[in-house]
């Protein structure tokens, strides 16, 4: 499909630049037979007894890193793990790196330009390891807010929290799992209390999520690839929710995309560890999620694309203009909605 059949206009008062206080009070739009309005507090009403909703509980860290190539000011964002010291990242401005080059982010705390790739992409190796790298992203770094935020205000301390989710366990995302960030404790107790179940999977989200598609057709583009694992005890579990009846909910894109990497043409989802760059576009078949938990997407993104697969081109299209007409919240600290599969 054409790219520019998933754009529209959004008024850029709808970005949210912090969440709903209290989470669950944030808009719920709910996309099936009918378009309705909702608040995310209405969830566990909405689901039935037996669904299970599968979460992600990748941890974002402070993965954007201010510095010095001898005078020139340089900025990284961390997105894809390599090794204990080494990291793929966009750097801006690129041009002014090449291989050999050292950044300087604080008197202890530098990285080596081990290489150069498209599209602002290097390769950079850290002065430290391990653990010991991890203090020192936590020392130096930054929450890296999507720019469509950070272009609005200042990133501070209180985006350490909001920027995160409940579910947060496993270190090495660079983006949040935003439709997570809906979650609260309360919200969790009442699910249990009507008899969903949750489980948990990893996927490292990348820098990449907030790329720009710059192709003209959607099946020249190329996503990067993100690392995943879906360890047996939940593999089982979803098959077995699935088994007796019950619905599998994906909170979020993230867990969507692994789900499917992870299932065979049955719908039986396997244990998975590795990395997925599956690119989900309109005319794509479902195997292992029956409802979807997700944020409002950018034009053009390669999430609108994902969404309008599940639900339909049209619908989502009708549904994203209910949503902008009555004042939703849009993108990663914005509103929710739930989504029913399209009709066959």
């Amino acid at each position: 499909m054409k790219v520019d059949a998933f754009d529209f206009t959004l008024p850029e008062g709808l970005i949210a630049d912090r969440p709903a206080v209290p989470r669950e009070a944030a808009k719920l739009l709910c996309v099936g037979a009918a378009i309705t309005d909702r608040t995310v507090a209405d969830l566990p009403e909405l689901l039935n007894p037996g669904d299970l909703l599968v979460f992600n509980d990748t941890k974002v860290i402070p993965a954007r890193l201010r510095g010095l190539r001898r005078s020139a000011k340089i900025e990284v964002t961390l997105h894809k793990n390599v090794s204990a010291d080494s990291w793929h990242a966009f750097a801006k401005p690129a041009k002014k790196l090449k291989p050999g080059d050292i950044i300087r982010f604080a008197d202890d705390f530098t990285a080596l330009v081990t290489d150069k790739f498209d599209g602002g992409e290097v390769a950079l190796a850290f002065s430290a390891a391990g653990p010991q790298l991890m203090e020192k992203l936590m020392a130096h770094g930054e929450i890296p807010l999507p720019p469509y935020i950070s272009s609005l205000r200042a990133v501070d301390e209180q985006d350490r929290k909001d920027y995160q989710t409940i579910f947060a366990r496993d270190e090495g995302a660079v983006a949040a799992p935003t439709a997570g960030l809906h979650f609260t404790e309360d919200l969790l107790a009442r699910f249990g209390a009507r008899g969903i179940e949750m489980v948990a999977t990893t996927l490292h989200v990348g820098a990449g999520t907030f790329l720009p598609v710059k192709v003209e057709d959607t099946v020249d583009h190329k996503m990067h690839a993100e690392v995943g694992i879906i360890s047996e005890t939940a593999a089982a579990k979803i098959n077995a929710c699935r088994e007796k009846g019950g619905r599998i909910v994906s909170v979020g894109t993230t867990s969507l995309r692994l789900l499917e990497s992870a299932a065979d043409k049955n719908g039986i989802v396997h244990p998975f560890s590795g990395e997925t760059d599956i690119f989900i576009t309109p005319g794509y078949r479902f195997r292992a999620v029956d409802l979807l938990i997700t944020n409002f997407h950018l034009p053009k993104s390669t999430l609108f694309m994902l969404v309008s697969a599940f639900s339909g081109f049209e619908k989502m299209r009708t549904a994203y203009t209910h949503a902008i007409e009555n004042k939703y919240r849009f993108y990663s600290y914005g509103d929710c909605s739930l989504l029913y599969p399209a009709d066959d």
